[in-house]
């Protein structure tokens, strides 16, 4: 679990690994993170008509950074 979500938040996992975490933690911090962070990163919510449609789980607090990669992936599709 830990190799697949740093596959996907490399840069914030390697941040709170270097802060001192431990894996378990990391891995707390940053699970939902990463499953939310991929399935926008793949275009799942490319098509949304709104806000409303876009499904209860689709959301999770990230930095302005992880919102740009995730800008970038929409306008290289």
């Amino acid at each position: 679990h830990c190799l697949s979500a740093r596959a996907v938040c490399k840069r914030e996992i390697d941040c709170d690994r270097g802060n001192g975490y431990s894996w378990k933690i990391t891995l707390l911090r940053n699970y939902w993170k990463s499953k939310v962070k991929q399935e926008w990163l793949s275009g799942k919510y490319s098509n949304v008509p709104s806000q409303k449609s876009l499904p209860e789980k689709s959301m999770y607090p990230m930095d302005a950074d992880t919102w740009g990669e995730i800008l970038e992936a929409e306008l290289e599709r």
